[in-house]
Protein backbone atom coordinates (compact mmCIF):
# COMPACT_ATOMS: atom_id res chain seq x y z
CA UNK A 1 0.00 0.00 0.00
CA UNK A 2 1.53 3.08 -0.75
CA UNK A 3 1.62 6.15 1.88
CA UNK A 4 -1.06 8.37 1.63
CA UNK A 5 -0.78 11.90 0.36
CA UNK A 6 -2.26 13.42 3.65
CA UNK A 7 -0.78 13.15 6.97
CA UNK A 8 -1.18 10.30 9.11
CA UNK A 9 -2.58 10.08 13.16
CA UNK A 10 -2.80 7.31 15.36
CA UNK A 11 -5.16 8.41 18.50
CA UNK A 12 -5.46 5.83 21.68
CA UNK A 13 -8.30 6.10 23.86
CA UNK A 14 -10.16 7.73 20.73
CA UNK A 15 -14.14 6.09 21.72
CA UNK A 16 -14.81 9.56 23.52
CA UNK A 17 -13.64 12.46 25.52
CA UNK A 18 -10.15 13.96 24.38
CA UNK A 19 -8.68 11.50 22.25
CA UNK A 20 -12.69 12.14 20.09
CA UNK A 21 -11.76 15.35 20.45
CA UNK A 22 -8.30 14.90 18.99
CA UNK A 23 -9.92 12.88 16.09
CA UNK A 24 -12.16 15.42 15.07
CA UNK A 25 -9.78 17.89 15.47
CA UNK A 26 -6.78 16.50 13.35
CA UNK A 27 -9.36 15.36 10.66
CA UNK A 28 -10.65 18.78 9.67
CA UNK A 29 -6.66 19.60 9.55
CA UNK A 30 -6.86 17.00 6.90
CA UNK A 31 -5.19 13.84 8.62
CA UNK A 32 -5.76 10.29 7.55
CA UNK A 33 -6.41 8.58 11.08
CA UNK A 34 -5.89 5.52 12.72
CA UNK A 35 -8.09 4.98 16.31
CA UNK A 36 -7.68 2.78 18.73
CA UNK A 37 -9.87 1.89 21.87
CA UNK A 38 -11.51 -1.07 22.88
CA UNK A 39 -15.05 0.08 21.65
CA UNK A 40 -14.88 -1.32 18.66
CA UNK A 41 -18.52 -0.58 17.69
CA UNK A 42 -18.26 3.09 19.12
CA UNK A 43 -15.02 3.70 17.17
CA UNK A 44 -16.59 2.10 13.71
CA UNK A 45 -19.55 4.88 14.02
CA UNK A 46 -17.03 7.96 14.67
CA UNK A 47 -14.67 6.74 11.71
CA UNK A 48 -17.94 6.87 9.11
CA UNK A 49 -18.73 10.26 10.56
CA UNK A 50 -15.27 11.38 10.13
CA UNK A 51 -14.72 10.14 6.08
CA UNK A 52 -18.39 11.18 5.65
CA UNK A 53 -18.07 14.68 6.86
CA UNK A 54 -14.09 15.58 6.23
CA UNK A 55 -13.32 13.21 3.13
CA UNK A 56 -10.73 11.45 5.09
CA UNK A 57 -9.27 7.93 5.31
CA UNK A 58 -9.86 6.48 8.83
CA UNK A 59 -8.76 2.75 9.79
CA UNK A 60 -10.15 1.26 12.66
CA UNK A 61 -8.26 -0.73 15.52
CA UNK A 62 -10.29 -1.74 18.27
CA UNK A 63 -7.87 -3.08 21.08
CA UNK A 64 -7.16 -3.50 24.59
CA UNK A 65 -3.92 -1.81 25.04
CA UNK A 66 -3.53 -2.69 28.77
CA UNK A 67 -3.10 -6.39 27.32
CA UNK A 68 0.53 -7.10 26.01
CA UNK A 69 -1.08 -8.37 22.98
CA UNK A 70 -3.21 -5.59 22.23
CA UNK A 71 -0.01 -3.19 22.85
CA UNK A 72 1.97 -5.37 20.57
CA UNK A 73 -0.84 -5.06 17.26
CA UNK A 74 -0.76 -1.17 17.66
CA UNK A 75 3.24 -1.36 18.08
CA UNK A 76 3.18 -3.21 15.04
CA UNK A 77 0.85 -0.32 13.06
CA UNK A 78 3.03 2.65 14.29
CA UNK A 79 6.40 1.03 13.04
CA UNK A 80 4.43 0.36 9.60
CA UNK A 81 7.39 1.66 7.18
CA UNK A 82 4.04 1.32 4.45
CA UNK A 83 2.31 3.10 6.53
CA UNK A 84 4.49 5.61 8.23
CA UNK A 85 2.80 7.60 10.92
CA UNK A 86 3.13 11.35 11.12
CA UNK A 87 1.91 11.81 14.60
CA UNK A 88 1.24 9.37 17.38
CA UNK A 89 -1.50 10.94 20.55
CA UNK A 90 -0.65 8.62 22.99
CA UNK A 91 -4.18 9.05 24.69
CA UNK A 92 -5.54 6.50 26.54
CA UNK A 93 -5.60 6.19 29.85
CA UNK A 94 -7.49 4.91 33.50
CA UNK A 95 -7.69 5.62 37.23
CA UNK A 96 -8.78 4.57 40.10
CA UNK A 97 -9.87 6.29 43.36
CA UNK A 98 -9.70 5.20 46.88
CA UNK A 99 -6.96 3.84 49.50
CA UNK A 100 -4.28 2.43 47.74
CA UNK A 101 -3.98 -1.20 49.79
CA UNK A 102 -8.07 -1.23 49.49
CA UNK A 103 -8.15 -1.50 45.85
CA UNK A 104 -8.01 -4.37 43.54
CA UNK A 105 -3.98 -5.06 42.87
CA UNK A 106 -5.04 -6.25 39.40
CA UNK A 107 -6.84 -2.30 38.89
CA UNK A 108 -3.75 -0.68 39.96
CA UNK A 109 -1.39 -2.89 37.87
CA UNK A 110 -3.78 -2.35 34.70
CA UNK A 111 -3.56 1.24 35.29
CA UNK A 112 0.69 0.89 35.36
CA UNK A 113 -0.29 -1.22 31.80
CA UNK A 114 -2.06 1.59 29.91
CA UNK A 115 -0.90 4.50 31.36
CA UNK A 116 2.92 3.96 31.17
CA UNK A 117 3.94 0.40 29.71
CA UNK A 118 1.75 1.02 26.33
CA UNK A 119 2.20 4.21 25.99
CA UNK A 120 6.31 3.41 26.12
CA UNK A 121 6.04 0.63 24.00
CA UNK A 122 3.71 2.54 21.56
CA UNK A 123 6.33 5.66 21.35
CA UNK A 124 9.07 3.71 20.93
CA UNK A 125 7.61 2.10 17.61
CA UNK A 126 6.80 4.92 16.54
CA UNK A 127 9.58 7.31 17.49
CA UNK A 128 12.58 5.11 14.76
CA UNK A 129 10.63 5.52 11.64
CA UNK A 130 9.95 9.12 12.43
CA UNK A 131 13.37 10.07 13.30
CA UNK A 132 14.66 8.24 10.17
CA UNK A 133 12.42 10.44 7.93
CA UNK A 134 13.01 13.38 9.94
CA UNK A 135 9.82 14.74 10.41
CA UNK A 136 6.61 13.18 13.23
CA UNK A 137 6.09 14.48 16.48
CA UNK A 138 4.34 12.78 19.28
CA UNK A 139 1.64 14.08 21.94
CA UNK A 140 1.43 11.99 24.92
CA UNK A 141 -1.30 12.92 27.11
CA UNK A 142 -0.87 13.28 30.98
CA UNK A 143 -2.49 15.40 33.94
CA UNK A 144 -2.05 18.04 36.22
CA UNK A 145 -2.29 15.29 38.65
CA UNK A 146 1.58 14.45 37.28
CA UNK A 147 2.81 17.16 39.79
CA UNK A 148 2.67 16.70 42.97
CA UNK A 149 1.50 13.41 44.75
CA UNK A 150 -2.43 12.36 45.03
CA UNK A 151 -3.39 10.43 48.05
CA UNK A 152 -6.53 8.23 46.85
CA UNK A 153 -5.55 8.53 43.53
CA UNK A 154 -1.96 7.11 44.38
CA UNK A 155 -1.08 5.12 40.98
CA UNK A 156 -2.78 7.34 39.28
CA UNK A 157 -0.59 10.25 39.35
CA UNK A 158 2.22 8.32 40.16
CA UNK A 159 2.12 6.75 36.32
CA UNK A 160 1.02 10.76 35.10
CA UNK A 161 4.39 11.77 36.78
CA UNK A 162 6.20 9.07 35.00
CA UNK A 163 4.77 10.47 31.50
CA UNK A 164 5.52 13.57 32.26
CA UNK A 165 9.28 12.89 33.09
CA UNK A 166 9.14 10.70 30.40
CA UNK A 167 8.34 13.05 27.78
CA UNK A 168 10.18 16.03 28.43
CA UNK A 169 13.51 13.69 28.49
CA UNK A 170 12.78 12.18 25.05
CA UNK A 171 11.61 15.81 24.20
CA UNK A 172 15.36 17.55 24.72
CA UNK A 173 16.99 13.61 23.19
CA UNK A 174 14.61 14.48 19.96
CA UNK A 175 16.37 18.01 19.87
CA UNK A 176 17.85 18.41 15.49
CA UNK A 177 16.02 15.36 14.62
CA UNK A 178 13.00 17.27 12.85
CA UNK A 179 10.51 14.78 15.38
CA UNK A 180 8.62 16.53 17.88
CA UNK A 181 7.38 15.68 21.36
CA UNK A 182 5.11 17.01 24.16
CA UNK A 183 3.49 16.21 26.74
CA UNK A 184 -0.74 17.38 27.43
CA UNK A 185 -1.30 18.20 31.03
CA UNK A 186 -5.22 18.92 31.06
CA UNK A 187 -7.08 19.51 34.60
CA UNK A 188 -10.50 18.36 35.42
CA UNK A 189 -12.13 18.23 31.84
CA UNK A 190 -15.28 16.93 31.25
CA UNK A 191 -15.16 13.19 29.79
CA UNK A 192 -15.94 9.52 30.35
CA UNK A 193 -13.01 9.63 32.40
CA UNK A 194 -14.98 11.21 35.20
CA UNK A 195 -18.73 9.36 34.38
CA UNK A 196 -16.92 5.80 35.02
CA UNK A 197 -16.18 6.62 38.43
CA UNK A 198 -13.64 8.92 39.20
CA UNK A 199 -16.04 12.14 39.33
CA UNK A 200 -15.05 14.68 42.35
CA UNK A 201 -17.85 16.01 43.66
CA UNK A 202 -18.41 20.02 44.77
CA UNK A 203 -16.13 21.38 42.53
CA UNK A 204 -17.04 24.97 40.98
CA UNK A 205 -17.91 24.87 37.20
CA UNK A 206 -15.10 27.19 36.31
CA UNK A 207 -12.72 24.37 36.87
CA UNK A 208 -13.65 22.62 34.35
CA UNK A 209 -12.88 22.43 30.45
CA UNK A 210 -14.30 20.60 27.51
CA UNK A 211 -12.44 18.53 26.10
CA UNK A 212 -12.55 20.31 22.62
CA UNK A 213 -11.04 23.47 24.49
CA UNK A 214 -8.16 21.39 25.69
CA UNK A 215 -7.39 19.44 22.63
CA UNK A 216 -7.46 23.42 20.77
CA UNK A 217 -4.77 24.70 23.17
CA UNK A 218 -2.79 21.34 22.55
CA UNK A 219 -2.47 21.35 18.84
CA UNK A 220 -1.66 25.21 19.09
CA UNK A 221 0.98 24.35 21.25
CA UNK A 222 2.56 21.19 19.69
CA UNK A 223 2.50 23.51 16.37
CA UNK A 224 5.33 25.89 18.30
CA UNK A 225 7.27 22.93 19.71
CA UNK A 226 6.39 22.94 22.96
CA UNK A 227 7.60 20.58 25.45
CA UNK A 228 5.30 21.58 27.73
CA UNK A 229 1.02 22.07 27.40
CA UNK A 230 -0.82 22.84 30.78
CA UNK A 231 -4.51 23.70 29.34
CA UNK A 232 -6.18 26.49 31.18
CA UNK A 233 -5.27 29.46 32.93
CA UNK A 234 -5.99 28.21 36.56
CA UNK A 235 -4.05 24.81 35.90
CA UNK A 236 -1.31 26.46 34.40
CA UNK A 237 -1.11 28.93 38.32
CA UNK A 238 -1.91 25.02 40.01
CA UNK A 239 1.25 23.73 38.57
CA UNK A 240 3.27 26.72 39.23
CA UNK A 241 2.61 26.44 43.13
CA UNK A 242 3.27 22.83 43.36
CA UNK A 243 6.77 24.24 42.35
CA UNK A 244 7.10 26.38 45.37
CA UNK A 245 5.26 24.51 47.93
CA UNK A 246 7.11 22.13 49.96
CA UNK A 247 6.79 18.62 48.98
CA UNK A 248 4.79 17.76 52.11
CA UNK A 249 2.52 20.76 51.93
CA UNK A 250 1.70 20.20 48.43
CA UNK A 251 0.51 16.62 49.26
CA UNK A 252 -1.44 17.34 52.23
CA UNK A 253 -3.41 19.80 50.19
CA UNK A 254 -3.99 17.47 47.09
CA UNK A 255 -4.81 14.41 49.98
CA UNK A 256 -7.05 17.58 51.45
CA UNK A 257 -8.60 18.40 48.20
CA UNK A 258 -9.61 14.21 47.05
CA UNK A 259 -10.80 14.01 50.64
CA UNK A 260 -13.53 16.60 50.33
CA UNK A 261 -14.45 15.91 46.58
CA UNK A 262 -14.57 12.13 46.45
Amino acid sequence: MSASPRPVALVTGASSGIGESFAHALARRRHDLVLVARRGAVLEDLAARLRTEQGIAVEVCATDLATPDGTALVAERCADPDRPLDLLVNNAGVGTMGRYWELPAAGELGQVALNVVALVHLTHAALGPMVQRGRGGVINVSSTSAYQPIPRHATYGATKAFVSSFTNAVHEELRGTGVRMMVLAPGYTRTNFQADGFDPQHLPEFVWQQPDEVVATALTAYDRGRAVCVTGILNVAAVAATKVLPAAASRKVAGFVTRRAY
